[in-house]
């Protein structure tokens, strides 16, 4: 009798593992930022409403390389670089293919107040799509990963 109790006791704790396993396994994938954050569809919004942010933005226009730049690269292929960069960045699987960030930035002499303000959007834009707070963290550490190679040293307007 003891060894039956014993074998379907063994056989039931194995077929829970068996069964949670999947579970564990989607569990695990959802710990990406792309997925804590929705996918592509929610990311594209976003970053869809930061450029539209920015590309007007008064203080950022005021440096004459970046009004400059609005006039000649379209909010629309900005958004699609971004999109993809972005989705890339918090493990999904877009693949940014655009020029890095030192040489897409270099001729914009962008100083840091110019850095502040586009933070500051970016935070606005976030708050406004009610990204939480942790996932808010981690993409503003991705943002200012990129930081050394966006901003002028002595640049600005």
């Amino acid at each position: 009798m003891l060894t039956r109790t014993l074998f379907l006791a063994t056989l039931f704790f194995a077929t829970l593992i068996t069964i949670a396993q999947p579970a564990l396994a989607a569990e695990e994938k959802q710990a990406t930022l792309y997925d804590r954050l929705g996918g592509l569809m929610p990311i594209s919004v976003v970053v869809s409403d930061f450029i539209d942010a920015l590309v007007p933005d008064a203080t950022l226009n005021a440096n004459p390389a970046i009004a400059s730049a609005r006039k000649r690269v379209p909010a629309a292929y900005l958004k699609y670089h971004v999109t993809a960069m972005v989705c890339q960045a918090t493990g999904g699987p877009c693949t940014y293919q655009g020029r890095g960030m030192k040489e897409s930035h270099a001729h914009l002499n962008i100083s840091e107040p110019d850095w502040d303000r586009m933070v500051t959007i970016f935070k606005e834009v976030l708050a406004k799509h009610n990204v939480p707070a942790r996932e808010t963290e981690e993409l503003l550490a991705i943002v200012n990963s990129t930081k050394a190679d966006i901003v002028a040293v002595g640049g600005g307007k």
